[in-house]
């Protein structure tokens, strides 16, 4: 079992919860199902109408305050009691506390944050930390207003089950410790909360102002449009003095317009049914959805495989974590086809081993195969680089790739970089990587048009990367938009030799599952 640490000695953190009875209680229960392990103990009693949890890990402690109130309470008493639970705590709170149950996002939940932002002001979310209660049953997915939710709060979302309580209550900790230390290791103070209510009083005035100014101007509207209709009626009555010596002469340009548009309706009826014609003619056999193939590069634990994976999974909005650490990630030594459907497109996404070896031999049978599984394409080479690393071999990839498919190829790529270390509370934006780095990863990018994303791939940011994928994927859709919707052709090899290959991969695929299953 983990036991938890902190870097600070003698803390205590106090934090302010904002739950529901039901979460609270499943809380309390999982935290005193588990008073047997070594790594923390809880403590909990009720001083008045307060309920508090002293947890105490090593030379750590964690106070957690919790007012109960009720779902059917109107918005200004739910409001007084999360006030009175923090005002009961003196010195102000490090953070405040969100309590959902199994990956749930529901309206409840949604309104108390909004309660929070009322009383305490919109800097309160800067304080908020979402803590996952997991001892029943479990979303596979993250709604998508908790993954914008994550993103405002910079990713601090994390879960405590019943057999991990430890892991989970750690977690919470590093989460706590962010937040001082991005505050100057300052928490949320009365100070802070007197602005938010000064702020909010004058914010009605103007409302108010505002409210009054819209009803005058809506008055003068009433009275000029009253004035503009008298002004009509009296223009419609000179204009019926002046036209009816003229009726008979209106009626015959009226017919003429209408003779006019009929024969234009006629004209144009008879094009778009040619044009119609036309496009029937042309059409191709079947609606098959346009596919776009994607080809990753890079050296041997680059990310390739780690990145493919989450992008499976993200794209498919998958609920499931991604390892925090890639050595587990066992070496690509072929390339492998994997299809996704999202977006209303479809993606073919081919992984593959390094192409040429140390002395920057082209390995033939590795190329061929690459571009057989990526038919119709490729249309997109992901240049895949971990961040923080940047070796000599990595300087030298884009001349390696360029000899192999073609000098063209470098306006088909985009540069992709994997975080792995997991070590940092908050990593550095991949703009700021990139303006920082050594001037031949600089030059890197720059020849590959500038396009470069990111895919964070470490346990702790893990609910980040949904917005990330979306962005690659969107990023590659464009960039083939910006071809034509064309494929990258690698005139040294015909496209009947690649189709060819494609075939005997697989037919040799296949005999393989069936020597399996014999």
């Amino acid at each position: 079992m983990l036991c938890l640490t902190d870097g600070l000695s003698n803390t205590k953190h106090v934090m302010a919860v904002i739950a529901m009875g039901e979460e609270w209680k499943s809380l309390k229960s999982l935290l005193q199902n588990n008073s047997g392990d070594k790594c923390f103990q809880s403590t909990f009693s009720s001083p008045g109408s307060k309920q508090v949890c002293d947890l105490v890990m090593d030379s750590l402690s964690i106070s957690l305050h919790y007012k109960d109130f009720k779902e059917d309470m109107p918005d200004e008493a739910i409001g007084q009691i999360i006030d009175g639970c923090f005002k009961s705590c003196s010195g102000g709170i490090s953070a405040f506390l969100l309590l959902i149950q199994g990956g749930y996002y529901t309206k409840k939940e949604r309104r108390m944050v909004e309660i929070l932002q009322s009383h305490f002001g919109a800097e309160a979310l800067r304080f908020l930390v979402i803590l996952s209660v997991e001892d029943g049953k479990v979303t596979d997915t993250l709604d998508d207003t908790l993954l914008d939710l994550i993103n405002v709060c910079d990713g601090r979302y994390c879960r405590i089950t019943s057999s991990t309580a430890s892991g989970g209550l750690h977690a919470l900790v590093e989460m706590v410790n962010n937040v001082r230390s991005e505050n100057s290791e300052a928490g949320y103070t009365e100070a802070m909360l007197e602005k938010s209510k000064r702020r909010c009083v004058e914010d009605s005035a103007m409302n108010m102002l505002k409210q009054k100014a819209q009803e005058a101007e809506e008055k003068e509207q009433v009275f000029m449009e009253k004035v503009r209709k008298e002004e009509e009626r009296r223009a419609k009555e000179l204009e019926d003095l002046k036209g009816r010596h003229a009726e008979e002469r209106r009626k015959e340009a009226e017919e003429k317009k209408q003779h006019e548009t009929d024969r234009e309706n006629i004209q144009e009826a008879m094009m778009s049914h040619r044009s119609m014609l036309q496009l029937q003619a042309k059409a191709p056999d079947g609606d098959k959805t346009k596919k776009i193939s994607v080809v990753l590069l890079g050296l041997t634990g680059s990310g390739k495989s780690s990145a493919l994976q989450l992008i499976l999974n993200r794209g498919a909005n998958l609920y499931s974590l991604i390892s925090s650490s890639h050595d587990q990630t066992q070496p690509t030594v072929s390339c492998e086809k994997k299809e996704i459907f999202t977006g209303g497109k479809q993606f073919v996404l081919v992984d593959t081993p390094e192409l040429w070896d140390e002395d920057g031999v082209e390995n033939m049978e590795l190329v061929k195969d690459c571009l057989a599984l990526a038919l119709p394409g490729p249309h997109v080479f992901l240049l895949v680089l971990q961040v923080g690393r940047f070796t000599q071999g990595e300087s030298e990839m884009l001349g390696h790739v360029q000899r192999i498919f073609g000098r063209e190829v470098a306006e088909h790529i985009i540069v992709l970089f994997v975080h792995f270390n997991s070590n940092q509370p908050k990593p550095l934006r991949i703009n700021d990587y990139v303006t920082r780095a050594h001037p031949t990863l600089q030059g890197l990018v720059r020849k590959c048009g500038s396009r470069f994303y990111e895919l964070n791939v470490t346990r702790s940011q893990s609910a980040l990367s949904y917005s990330q994928t979306r962005e690659l994927l969107s990023g590659i859709d464009k960039l083939v938009a910006s071809h034509g919707d064309r494929a990258y052709t690698v005139k040294r090899f015909s496209l009947q030799e690649l189709q060819e290959r494609n075939n005997v991969t697989a037919e040799r695929k296949e005999g393989a599952y069936l020597l399996r299953d014999s």
